[in-house]
């Protein structure tokens, strides 16, 4: 039986859990260390050597290469078709030129119910939010 060994340290446990999950994808099992110490208690993060994602000693080099191998494919953004054919507006978003866009009626709404039509708009391609 192999022992666990200390794979990465973290200072909060979406980071752990986030390169769990990239593990667990990949086949690989791994556990979260005093996750639940410290989110009861931040300030003993120091003390206990911070949220730390352990392995199996015989994983450890292909969970290197797992999460690598995920944040090089991160860096890559994916390319999204910014224009539409026949779009329900005649206007461009002013940031990225998309058209590519829809209204946010969030805030003219009453528990659902659009009380005023809204002039704001958000990009689907660059998120700019702009008012037309």
């Amino acid at each position: 039986m192999s022992n666990l060994v200390q794979f990465k340290f973290y200072e909060t446990a979406l980071q752990a859990n986030r390169d769990k999950q990239i593990l667990a994808e990949s086949g690989i099992n791994s556990f979260i260390a005093n996750e639940q110490l410290i989110q009861s208690d931040w300030l003993l993060s120091q003390a206990v050597g911070g949220i730390q994602l352990q392995v199996f000693e015989e994983d450890l080099e292909k969970a290197h290469q797992a999460l690598e191998e995920y944040k090089e494919n991160e860096q890559f953004s994916l390319e999204v078709e910014h224009t539409i054919s026949d779009p329900e507006f005649d206007f461009v978003c002013p940031k990225c030129s998309s058209n590519h866009i829809y209204r946010d009626d969030s805030a003219t709404s009453f528990f659902g119910i659009s009380i005023l039509t809204s002039h704001k708009f958000v990009c689907y391609y660059c998120g700019n939010e702009f008012m037309h």
